[in-house]
């Protein structure tokens, strides 16, 4: 044992060992080459060596000295061997330098590793983690993969196959696979999310971080666009599952080459293995995982197509930084995929049309939703999704009941997307009594209205010339036909009661527009010569 210490290794400017040149360079090539060249300088006396990105940092370097100074002997084990490896290959701690050297007893150590256990694998990996890029280019991390999924082969229907690529045969040597199962399911038999008895290894790998299982599947050769296998497409859906939701976007990169590769799974067996719910909820899923804008773009083409299996409950995403509850602008898009589909279906579309509106009820309320975005909800249909528009006008009631301080203008332009021949009666009465719903546009859905009058019961009052008739005022009225059968039924006696309240809404509308049409003018001749911008001597239509 030395008396005195002449050298200082910094390791990762952390932490620095006080040591002896000799026993250090004994065994290691690296640092014996940089002694040397250290003591060509005669200024230098104690040597000063700094080693950045050191194998398992501080730690690690302990561990090789404790090897050094213990003549060659360290206890190895599954938790170390992978952390000693690296160190020893970082420090060129070969047989050159000194016979069964530090390398040479972690590789003797791996030579058993495909008699490990499962755990034990899976130890070594997850040991790796800390200092994957050096266990990576050393070639460790694919060794410990290639005994991995033969553990996985063993004891599961999932054949491993060595590609074409690589060069040997031999279990030991080969790094190149295909991946293919002995057993494929029927269409619909395997739920996407499900674990049979067979997939007991899914929870198991979960404790691997996104380096390690992307360089699984690249050895597999089922990444990215390569990916064929629907059980390779389920194990990744569950993976990212257990995820952290609420990652920073730097650690949610990470798992971007792992969503776009079950994308393409799904993508690949689309509807014949996911139901429109459960492409919904990967859509959900993938997208906290920074999903490239290809896969994303396929993934909701495929739920588009199949927008009419939706339920609202599927629809209601949540807006993430949308600036809203919900995220419209996906549904908006959604809907687009499926009007703009080469196959138009009558009943398929209406059933969308009767969704879209229930849909619109439950996002009204949302505060960040503005009439725009509401209207491109809305007005996304052709007229012909619906036949009765009742739905669009309860949407716009809630809307206007949640949003109290929109202005006069606001409210009309909210009301453009209504198709008032195609309002029922009874809408269209709770229509003209809603305070909330402008009088033009109340005015408009009663109009429209008097063409659905039946000919034996209230009708247009006619004079001799053909016109309808006008009231004292100038209104147009309706009446009842003094001639009419007794034998009118009920239904119709109620209609014509309901009619005429109307018919009164519209004279008190009326009127009250002559009033304020009285009053604009008293304002404008009380103050000739004061430009007035806000009124240019009209009033609206039914004034």
């Amino acid at each position: 044992m030395p008396q005195f210490i002449n050298l200082q290794i910094i390791i990762d400017n952390e932490q620095s060992f006080f040591l002896h040149e000799n026993i250090m360079s004994a065994f290691s090539g690296r640092l014996k080459k940089i002694i040397r060249k250290q003591k060509r300088k005669p200024q230098i006396e104690d040597s000063i060596i700094e080693l950045n990105g050191f194998p398992g940092g501080p730690d690690g370097f302990e561990q090789v000295s404790r090897f050094c100074y213990s003549h060659g002997r360290v206890e190895i084990t599954v938790s170390n061997v992978s952390l000693l490896y690296c160190c020893a290959f970082f420090l060129g701690m070969t047989e050159k330098v000194s016979a069964n050297n530090l390398l040479k007893q972690t590789e003797n150590f791996f030579e058993g590793m495909f008699y490990w256990s499962w755990n034990d694998i899976i130890m070594s990996l997850r040991s790796c983690e800390s200092f994957f890029s050096y266990a990576d280019s050393y070639g460790l991390v694919q060794k410990l993969i290639f005994a991995l999924l033969a553990k996985i082969a063993q004891n599961s229907d999932m054949n491993f196959m060595a590609s074409s690529s690589s060069s040997s045969s031999s279990p030991e040597t080969s790094f190149g696979f295909r991946f293919s199962s002995t057993s494929k399911a029927s269409p619909g038999s395997t739920s996407p999310c499900a674990k049979s008895g067979k997939d007991w290894w899914f929870d198991e790998l979960t404790s691997l971080s996104p380096k390690i299982v992307e360089k699984i599947i690249k050895n597999l050769g089922a990444y990215g666009s390569q990916n064929n296998s629907f059980t390779l497409t389920r194990f990744l859906l569950h993976y990212l599952k257990t995820r952290p939701q609420g990652s920073s976007p730097s650690s949610k990169s990470e798992y971007s080459g792992l969503a776009d590769t079950a994308v393409h799974g799904v993508i690949l067996v689309g509807k014949t293995r996911f139901s429109c719910r459960k492409l919904f909820w990967v859509l959900r899923l993938v997208s906290g995982f920074s999903l490239s804008k290809d896969y994303r773009a396929g993934l909701e083409r495929l739920i588009g197509e199949n927008l009419d299996e939706a339920t609202v409950d599927d629809l209601l995403v949540s807006g993430h930084n949308n600036k809203g509850v919900y995220d419209v602008n996906l549904v908006i898009r959604l809907i687009r995929v499926f009007v703009n589909g080469e196959e138009m279906n009558p009943q398929k579309m209406k059933k969308l049309g009767r969704l879209i509106d229930k849909y619109l009820r439950e996002i009204s309320p949302d505060q960040n939703l503005n009439i725009s975005k509401f209207l491109a909800v809305a007005e996304s249909l052709p007229d012909s999704a619906r036949d009765c528009f009742d739905g669009v006008y309860r949407a716009i009631d809630f809307y206007l009941q949640s949003h109290p301080t929109l202005s006069f203008e606001d409210r009309s332009k909210l009301c453009r997307c209504l198709n008032y021949e195609k309002l029922s009666f009874e809408a269209s009465k709770e229509l003209a009594k809603n305070p909330r719903i402008p009088p033009n546009i109340s005015v408009q859905a009663l109009i429209s209205q008097q063409s659905k009058v039946p000919q034996n019961g209230v009708m247009y009052q006619t004079t001799p010339n053909g016109s309808h008739g006008k009231n004292s005022y100038g209104h147009m009225v309706l009446f009842n036909d003094n001639g009419m059968d007794s034998s009118s039924s009920e239904g119709t006696e109620n209609m014509k009661f309901n009619l005429q309240k109307m018919q009164w809404r519209v004279v008190e509308l009326e009127k009250a527009c002559k009033e304020m049409k009285g009053q604009m003018s008293k304002l404008v001749s009380h103050n000739t010569g004061i430009s007035t911008p806000f009124y240019n001597g009209t009033l609206p239509r039914f004034c």
